[in-house]
């Protein structure tokens, strides 16, 4: 393969500047601009249809936008692949059965001009003690390690992944992440999609939420949270419950026996017209928007 490998030479690990793309009459990304600082960790949020697919299938050099322009660490996408400047961990790759682990990191090794020894990635996946084990006997959490080795062999500064730790169980994210840590540690950028939002709130920096092929909110977890405002008032009363969707504020009333649940978008205001009441209430708790909430209430808005 040709060319020099500059390392971290972008102002940005990613930059696409207006780009749409469409397939026949759907348009996928609609003049989506979007810049990622090297060294971030990013997710992207946003339903089936959001136009995620499309934007990292630009990043990968697997399309290329109708209009617009794809840069990855100031190269075209194309480009950055073949040097291993980015790499992905894909949730549908499929392995060679009968092959051994380190035998398949060492294969994806050949494939790059820059790549990290093989033993390298087998420890930052954590795969070194089973690196003789054919891949068809990995535990859920070793072959998604195993698909992260592929992609960190490469040396790339910027891995991608989709969906990583979908089918594993609360053990195997949990090993995954410390992996993706550690690995985020050393400087290198990760954008990943996820449809589990508390690893969002865990592990990114930074959130991106698309709906119908456009960023409708970019922030950090606690900015997205801020940006729908508001949250939940919960309180025991065992009278006035038709009085409480007239509190101002309010958005919906759940009521389960003597347990009243508010949404809110306004929390203050919400408590302080119950503070001024005569409703005989009691055990207040004021909880703020979830994240999981908020992704609801953006997505929901823009649809």
């Amino acid at each position: 393969m040709s060319g020099t490998r500059v390392r971290r030479s972008a102002a940005s690990a990613i930059s696409l500047r207006s780009v749409s793309k469409g397939y026949g009459p759907v348009r996928a990304v609609r003049d989506l601009s979007l810049e990622v600082r090297p060294g971030e960790t990013v997710a992207l949020l946003g339903h089936n249809g959001a136009g995620k697919s499309t934007t990292v299938a630009m990043l990968l050099g697997l399309v290329g936008p109708d209009t617009g322009r794809a840069l990855v660490c100031g190269h075209d996408p194309a480009r950055a692949v073949q040097d291993g400047l980015i790499a992905a961990m894909l949730q549908d790759a499929g392995m060679m059965p009968g092959v051994r682990v380190a035998e398949l990191v060492g294969l994806a090794h050949r494939a790059y001009p820059s790549p990290l020894p093989v033993a390298r990635a087998l420890e930052l996946a954590g795969l070194t003690e089973v690196a003789s084990r054919r891949v068809d006997r990995l535990s859920g959490g070793q072959a998604q390690r195993l698909r992260f080795a592929v992609a960190v062999v490469a040396d790339p500064e910027i891995v991608v992944l989709d969906e990583p730790t979908r089918a594993l169980d609360v053990r195997g994210r949990a090993e995954f992440w410390e992996a993706m840590r550690a690995y985020a540690a050393s400087g290198r950028t990760l954008l990943f999609a996820t449809h589990y939002l508390d690893e969002v709130d865990e592990n990114a920096g930074r959130v991106v939420v698309m709906a119908k092929g456009r960023v409708i909110a970019d922030g950090t977890p606690a900015e997205i949270r801020g940006r729908v405002g508001g949250g939940t008032v919960r309180f025991s009363c065992d009278a006035g419950h038709g009085a409480f969707a007239a509190l101002p504020g309010v958005t919906g009333v759940e009521v389960r026996g003597e347990r009243v649940l508010l949404r809110t978008a306004d929390a203050d205001v919400t408590v302080r017209a119950l503070a001024a009441g005569v409703l005989p209430w009691r055990d207040l708790r004021v909880t703020p928007a979830s994240l999981d909430e908020s992704f609801l209430m953006l997505t929901e808005e823009a649809s």
